[in-house]
């Protein structure tokens, strides 16, 4: 296969089959093993999280180039992921596809989901106290803090049916990034083909939900110490469900139904495991 594509890479058809194994044994981790991974995996994108928020709080810096720099810093959170290894949600909508082939069932993958959405969540949380008592917020003149209290009021003003189709977008570029790592035989293939479609997103303003479990409590603490920009319309915990709802929805179809059930369909349909 390599002579055909031309690289040093497992072909398309084969990192289905991968993609399909590495999801049964995913859904199949002991609880313990799940939710710690889950967590490690919320504090990873979180740092992520805060590499963007720091080039965006670069005044200096145009839209268009904080944008695209901000999504390449904050693949650092996808890396982290997949290198160093760790559960996250929204790249394990691609569970779906071993669903699909009949090697989990429903509740297999819905139980997995759960745990490592809801450990995504206090991994993502956490981080944003350690960030908070840090003083991090305070950096550039506590630009860095406006900056995190902006993104996520903008986020909590998003009506939810474009918060869903963010979302959707969203997945569909973490998920191709996850398949594409997957093609890849070495730690810098691995890293290398994670950039471009998280930075993508990023730069498109997509919604990932786990990055949004890490804006949102720590503009909640700074709002807590008062580190309020004048003016500004509080964030809120309803703010924040509220945004999460759809987007957590979104990033299930774009990952679930647009990649790996497409995915599925094109390569592993009527083939065995």
């Amino acid at each position: 296969m390599a002579d055909i594509y031309g690289l040093d890479a497992y072909a398309p058809a084969e990192v289905a089959r991968r993609v399909l194994n590495v999801g049964v044994t995913k859904a199949r981790l002991p609880v313990t093993q799940t939710l710690l991974l889950g967590v490690l995996a919320g504090a990873f994108i979180g740092l992520g999280a805060l590499f963007f928020t720091l080039v965006k709080s670069d005044a200096s810096l145009g839209f268009a180039a904080s944008q695209v720099l901000g999504g390449v810093v904050f693949a650092l959170g996808l890396q982290l992921v997949v290198v160093a290894g760790a559960e996250l949600f929204t790249g394990n909508n691609l569970l779906a596809m071993a669903w699909a082939a009949g090697q989990l069932s429903t509740r297999e993958v819905l139980r997995n989901w759960l745990l490592v959405c809801v450990a995504n969540f206090v991994g993502a949380a956490g981080l944003a106290l350690l960030v908070y008592l840090s003083g991090h917020g305070q950096m550039n003149g506590g630009a860095i803090g406006r900056q995190v209290m902006a993104i996520a009021h903008a986020k909590q003003e998003l009506a939810p049916w474009p918060a869903f189709f963010r979302g959707v977008l969203c997945n569909v570029l973490v998920c191709m990034a996850v398949w594409m790592a997957m093609a890849g035989r070495s730690v810098t293939d691995k890293a290398a083909a994670i950039v471009p479609p998280v930075a993508a997103f990023v730069a498109a303003g997509f919604e990932h939900s786990i990055a949004n479990m890490y804006w949102f409590p720590l503009a909640l603490l700074l709002q807590a110490g008062g580190d309020v920009p004048a003016g500004a319309s509080p964030v809120t915990w309803s703010g924040m469900l509220g945004n999460l709802g759809p987007v957590i929805a979104g990033n299930l179809v774009g990952g679930s139904l647009l990649v790996a059930m497409t995915y599925h369909v094109i390569y592993r349909r009527g083939t065995t495991p």
